[in-house]
């Protein structure tokens, strides 16, 4: 009975996996140089949940295991500078979409 446990585990969390999408992308200056340290907000629209993400060193962000059934917006703040929003929407079917901010 627990072998046979042992063995569903992993395959459910192989399913969960490739039912997810990822978004990632740059964050930056108008000048298009890197902004490091930016915080990017990710808001799912249905739930209204905020996560956030401090920009790597070379500007870049990603989040993963989003829902492919909501849509979510995303802004980059940054000294009191913020980006325009931007929309990953429901019907973008891309497993890994990438969406730069500036």
């Amino acid at each position: 009975m627990i072998l046979l446990l042992l063995v569903c585990v992993p395959a459910g969390f192989a399913q969960k996996n490739s039912t997810t999408r990822s978004v990632q992308g740059l964050v930056s200056n108008p000048d298009e140089s890197a902004v490091p340290g930016a915080v990017v907000q990710l808001k799912n629209m249905k739930t209204l949940q905020v996560r956030s993400f401090i920009t790597l060193e070379d500007g870049m962000y990603r989040f993963f295991e989003l829902s492919p059934d909501v849509d979510y917006e995303l802004k980059a703040d940054f000294q009191g500078a913020s980006s325009g929003t931007k929309t990953l929407s429901s019907f973008d079917s891309r497993k890994k979409a990438i969406i730069n901010l500036s």
